[in-house]
């Protein structure tokens, strides 16, 4: 098995920011791992305040929920891949691919000349960030042990802090003074700083041994996944429900997943192993992940496009409004480390999804007539909810497990988390293509500003109501988390 050299502090009689931060000796592979983050965390706000701006330019109001699935499709379907090669022959080879891919995706994305152009090249960018994240957070259970992590988490946070202030400012400069495709060149520098510190500072050592790649799984997963988010995003679009399209795809879809469950079970190296699909712990831990996604597409997709249509601000205020809700989740989250090694992975992730059902329930009173302030408070007590639920239910997931299968279990998080935000997209696209009805049948040609701000109120209130209901799944989850961690592998 595949073995990594690991700097223990264990035994220390106290650990400080000193021993475990970026002046420490594995301060160096922290920054990268922060910045190879920040790839992903500002593409999840940057792109939000722009829609408007991409749908007014290349058309196709009905399709822009794909610029997010197809990129979260991407991502989740390949998580697990990424996540058992990391396992089979080390993190550095994977996140140093994750960052190459997602570098060339986002250059093409800035040339794309019209919205499938664009989808497409968001589909590759989402293959490199299924490498990316998984492996970023599985280096850090690598070179951190559970106490030190409580002190590493702050830093982590900090990458998601800075994005929320960063992504949408850039995102709503770009839009009012220069061009919408500049949100995806402002990769290029990061990308390339972050890969010259992995490669140089990052070092493992792996034993090489063969493997047998799971493709029929890979293969089912992939096609049974896009056939569901196919038939969510387009049916009553392209074709209407109650035809054979409109029943047949996602039907399809589900069956091709169904079929990728049995043959986990008798694949030699199954990207999921069916121990995975066991363990209490990891099974609602996933659940909650995977309605965090949801609730937060829901958000981050939606939130600026009501500022924007509904409450008439433009994409900088919107982008501000956003900022909110990725401002709140990285600050409880900094404080998330202290409170769960005092009660416990479960109560804190507990009052985290409560507060964050509070925050929802409030988003559900928005109204033509409220104020960007009411938006962006609501926004912040979402975040500050989420950032007390995200964190600890992946780190007890990861504390379950040894080195050998750490990948693995932080893949599945991932693939759950990124699913979650795929189906969430496709699901919430569905309610407000319905909400909308002829204004965007066809969809090529119809722009955001061409639909009466009323009707669009109407049909992004549904959306919201919908993450209502995702907000109480993930409150279920966690209560049905174990209360206590045990390893399991």
């Amino acid at each position: 098995m595949a073995s990594q050299t690991q700097t223990s502090v264990d035994t220390a009689p106290a650990i400080t920011r000193a021993s475990v931060g970026l002046r420490s000796e594995r301060g160096p592979v922290l920054l990268g791992v922060m910045l190879s983050m920040g790839l992903i965390a500002i593409d999840a706000t940057i792109l939000a305040t722009a829609v408007p701006s991409v749908v007014n330019d290349l058309g196709g109001f009905s399709q822009f929920p794909w610029l997010f699935s197809v990129f979260l499709l991407a991502q989740a379907v390949t998580v697990p891949i990424f996540a058992k090669l990391s396992d089979s022959y080390g993190r550095k080879p994977v996140i140093i691919t994750g960052i190459a891919v997602f570098l060339v995706a986002s250059v093409l994305c800035g040339f794309a000349w019209s919205m499938p152009a664009l989808i497409a090249f968001r589909a590759l960018q989402g293959l490199g960030a299924g490498a990316i994240q998984p492996t970023c957070m599985t280096i850090i259970g690598d070179i951190y042990s559970l106490e030190e992590r409580a002190k590493v988490q702050g830093y982590v946070a900090s990458v998601w802090a800075i994005s929320s202030v960063v992504g949408p400012t850039l995102g709503g400069v770009f839009v009012d003074f220069l061009d919408w495709r500049w949100i995806f060149f402002v990769n290029v520098p990061l990308a390339l700083v972050a890969g010259w510190m992995i490669s140089r500072h990052f070092h493992e050592k792996v034993e090489r041994v063969r493997h047998k790649v799971d493709v029929a799984g890979a293969v089912l997963l992939t096609l049974g996944s896009s056939l569901l988010i196919l038939g969510l995003l387009e049916g009553g679009v392209l074709w209407s429900w109650l035809t054979v399209p409109g029943i047949g795809v996602p039907a399809l879809g589900i069956a091709l997943v169904v079929a990728f469950g049995f043959v986990e079970r008798r694949a030699a190296e199954p990207i999921l192993p069916t121990w995975v699909l066991k363990n209490r712990l990891l099974i609602t831990t996933s659940f909650a992940s995977l309605a965090v996604g949801a609730v937060l597409i829901g958000l981050t997709s939606y939130v600026p496009l009501y500022a924007q249509s509904v409450l008439g601000q433009s994409a900088l205020v919107a982008g501000f409004a956003l900022a909110a809700l990725t401002l709140g989740w990285p600050i409880s989250a900094s404080f998330a480390g202290r409170i769960y090694l005092r009660i416990g992975f479960r109560s804190t992730a507990l009052i985290g999804t409560v507060v964050a059902v509070v925050g929802v329930a409030g988003l559900t009173l928005l109204r033509p007539t409220s104020s960007i302030w009411q938006v962006g408070v609501t926004c912040f007590v979402i975040g500050l909810g989420m950032g007390l639920v995200a964190a600890p239910t992946l780190i007890a997931a990861q504390s379950s497990v040894g080195w050998s299968v750490r990948g693995v279990v932080t893949g599945t998080s991932m693939f759950a988390r990124s699913m979650g935000s795929a189906l969430g997209i496709a699901v919430f696209g569905a309610i407000a293509n319905a909400g909308l009805g002829n204004h965007v049948g066809g969809g090529n040609a119809t722009t955001a500003s061409a639909i009466a701000p009323s009707l669009m109120a109407t049909a992004l209130q549904h959306v919201f109501l919908a993450s209502a209901v995702g907000a109480v799944g993930m409150l279920l989850a966690v209560l049905l988390m174990p209360r206590k961690v045990e390893t399991v592998a």
